[in-house]
């Protein structure tokens, strides 16, 4: 089943972002590599596809997960969690419809 992993940023997140972003998306990409990941991406924090040093208010990953606790466990362990980027993550179960 598909999960999304919904999580909301700490104010002024850029630096920890760039830091912490290799080991983030290393972490994606494998779930990509592995055909389970449906999307993923930042918010970003102004209305705008790059927005400079306004940064991110933070990310959205659509993936499949054995279960709740499965996909609870991987979100935990992502590496912005350590890196105090997210003030609060909350993981749903999600069900695609379209396309």
């Amino acid at each position: 089943m598909y999960y999304a992993i919904i999580s909301e940023d700490v104010e002024d997140s850029l630096g920890r972002r760039t830091e912490a972003r290799p080991a983030h998306l290393a972490r994606l990409e494998t779930l990509r590599d592995e055909g389970r990941l449906l999307l993923a991406g930042p918010h970003p924090a102004i209305d705008a596809e790059d927005p400079g040093p306004a940064g991110f208010s933070g990310s959205l990953v659509i993936a499949e997960f054995e279960s709740l606790e499965a996909a609870r466990t991987w979100a935990d362990a992502d590496p912005y969690v350590s890196a105090g980027v997210y003030a609060s993550v909350k993981v749903k179960p999600f069900r695609r419809v379209l396309p």
